[in-house]
């Protein structure tokens, strides 16, 4: 994948803008609703020559994924048991990487409040319960 559709990919995500908290080569994607908490769901150095970004992942699907592919490892300096380190250089086809990303955001956005979720459009998280 492309460091530059991997950006757009991102940021065409609702409610998702990019912030730079660790440095101006780490790129962290957020999601915000207005008024909300902004949280992390994928970081990575768009410059670097071996392209790769964390993402949250389930725990046991990280587990199958890490078992099943070697470009998908624990995510460095992140929680190994829900992030995943995902290498954009090698054999994962380009569906896939979107797939996990989506993956990585509905999670985050199914912890937001009801509320948050309403202003992003995720009528139908907020619907499965009242947190």
């Amino acid at each position: 994948m492309d460091p530059v559709v991997l950006r757009e990919f991102c940021l065409a995500l609702p409610g998702t803008y990019e912030d730079f908290p660790f440095g101006p080569l780490a790129s962290v994607f957020k999601v915000k609703a207005p008024g909300g908490a902004a949280k992390m769901f994928a970081l990575s150095d768009l410059s670097a020559p071996e392209l790769s970004v964390s993402l949250k992942c389930d725990p046991l699907l990280a587990e199958q994924l890490r078992a099943a592919h070697p470009e998908i490892v624990g995510a460095y300096h992140l929680n190994k048991t829900h992030w995943n380190g995902v290498s954009c250089t090698g054999d994962l086809p380009d569906p896939m990487i979107r797939d996990m990303i989506e993956d990585s955001y509905d999670l985050v956005v199914a912890s937001l409040p009801v509320r948050d979720r309403v202003m992003l459009g995720w009528s139908r998280l907020a619907a499965d319960d009242d947190s």
